[in-house]
């Protein structure tokens, strides 16, 4: 099993931000890339603020903290990940992108590195043929956001190797994580059971059966879900939710994964969720985000 000491993280939203300070505060040193300054500034600031956090809290020493602060560069030259032993890519949620981004990674990364991809549903079989190094492409999905949530869902392409595989288990669990283990198929686990939901929550909501309020109540407090269906939608973002269906959708060609109307209607217009202050409810304030407002 290789010997992981640098991770590089690609995108520096909230997905990758996250997984940078989970691999810093773990004690990697850490590169995380993104071609935008000001995403890079933002997720700068938010990995310090969580290790200041994790100190006052007392779950990590000051000195530890400061370590760990000085442990991530930022870097918009993607060549500055070439000395990483894995690279995660958590950036858009399309495939012509991320094989474009393998494609480059496979002659940036040095031979040994592992390519990890944190996509939620895209095959990691078809990412890896962008590579001359198939067996180390691996699918690490965490879940959103990555620093509370405790699992992290890991795939196999048709060609990674047991090594790939076990050296990714072992981070992921350095990280504090519970590892689960998918094949590669469309949704593997948790987007293959959750996303129909969703979308069956649209259809509801689509055909008057009851308002987003009640068919949220009700998987709230009906089955203790943490928050309902379409509230959970929003958060997640419409477009990756959509983009999730169309990828069951194709992959198993079966009619039940057919997106909803509804919901491509609302990434039609831009109603994308909590990241645009709309989705399925209207987020008005910051302070207000926890819950949507009662209208639109």
């Amino acid at each position: 099993m290789a010997e992981i000491k640098t991770v590089g993280v690609i995108g520096a939203g909230q997905m990758g931000a996250g997984i940078a300070f989970l691999a810093a505060a773990n004690g990697f040193q850490v590169r995380l890339h993104d071609s935008a300054p000001e995403a890079l500034a933002t997720a700068q600031s938010y990995v310090s603020n969580s290790i200041n956090a994790l100190v006052s809290k007392g779950n990590l020493s000051q000195a530890a903290g400061s370590d760990a602060c000085l442990l991530l560069q930022c870097t918009a030259n993607l060549k500055d990940l070439c000395t990483a032993d894995v690279i995660i890519e958590a950036i858009v949620e399309s495939e012509d992108v991320k094989k474009k981004l393998f494609s480059q990674l496979d002659k940036i990364a040095k031979v040994s590195a592992i390519l990890a991809s944190n996509t939620s549903s895209i095959s990691i079989t078809r990412l890896a043929s962008a590579t001359n190094r198939p067996q180390q492409v691996i699918g690490m999905h965490f879940m959103n956001p990555p620093p509370v949530m405790k699992l992290v869902e890991i795939i196999r392409g048709a060609e990674t190797s047991d090594d790939t595989f076990s050296t990714t288990k072992a981070l992921a669990e350095r990280f504090g994580k519970t590892v689960i283990s998918s094949q590669d198929y469309p949704g593997f686990i948790v987007n293959r059971i959750l996303m129909p939901m969703i979308n069956e929550a649209f259809y509801a909501l689509y055909t008057g059966v009851a308002t987003r309020e009640d068919i949220d109540a009700g998987m709230r407090l009906g089955t203790r879900h943490p928050m309902g269906p379409l509230e959970l939608a929003d958060f997640i973002g419409l477009d990756v939710c959509l983009s999730i269906m169309r990828v069951l959708h194709t992959g198993l060609g079966d009619s039940r994964y057919a997106p909803c109307p509804l919901l491509v209607q609302h990434v039609d217009a831009g109603r994308l969720g909590r990241k645009r202050g709309i989705g399925v409810y209207k987020y008005i304030k910051e302070a207000e985000k926890t819950r949507p407002s009662a209208k639109l």
